[in-house]
């Protein structure tokens, strides 16, 4: 194997062994030893990649941040408005944290571990959520008197609510879940010709089947 392929594939394997180590211990107890263990490396071997600990952390954080923002960006699509798009990347967002351990914990060492400047990725997911929802009223979809500010931060603490339950209980991460909260939501805030157009499950799962509306 070519040396520059081999060690791609090495810092690769310490980016996903230090997430699941990050994911289950956290910041603070994580040992770099048992991380070089569980990728198969020596010591030596890590810190020719990584120097510290929080350069490690920061390295699995920018991972997750650059996965959870093409998922985002891929709910993007064009000629949707923007109350199914929020619904479509709540669900896009959920479903990369479900499968993907360096997503999981990049988001948890977001408020973990020592960080520069910049926005953590719960601030992010808050930021989109108000863009969206601006986007909404701006489009006439919401109830009139709805105060989008105000719901934002309610989506943005249940769905928060969802990743830390998540940790301990997958359910809480799981389409049901997202789903059943949009179908409560979106019928008090959505104009009723908006909310016959609405889907409130995964659509991406769900692609090629019929899906019911909920209104």
């Amino acid at each position: 194997m070519p040396k520059q392929e081999r060690a791609v594939r090495t810092r690769h394997s310490l980016i996903c062994a230090a997430a699941e180590a990050f994911e289950r211990y956290g910041y603070v107890q994580a040992k770099l030893s048992d991380i070089s263990a569980s990728a198969g490396v020596s010591p030596g071997a890590l810190h020719f990649h990584f120097k510290s600990k929080a350069a490690m952390a920061a390295t699995v954080e920018a991972s997750a941040g650059a996965a959870l923002r093409r998922e985002a960006q891929l709910a993007q699509r064009p000629g949707v408005n923007a109350l199914q798009r929020l619904t479509d990347t709540s669900h896009a967002l959920a479903g990369r944290l479900r499968g993907d351990v360096v997503a999981r914990a990049g988001y948890k060492l977001s408020n973990e571990a020592p960080r520069g400047a910049g926005p953590t990725l719960h601030q992010e997911w808050q930021g989109c959520v108000r863009r969206l929802l601006a986007q909404a009223f701006e489009e006439a979809l919401l109830i009139e008197g709805t105060e989008h500010a105000v719901v934002g931060d309610g989506i943005v603490a249940a769905t928060t609510g969802f990743e830390l339950l998540g940790r301990e209980d997958a359910a809480w991460l799981s389409a049901a879940t997202l789903t059943a909260f949009w179908r409560l939501l979106l019928p008090s805030i959505a104009r009723p010709e908006t909310l016959r157009a609405l889907h409130p499950g995964d659509r991406a799962v769900r692609a090629g089947r019929e899906r019911s509306p909920i209104g």
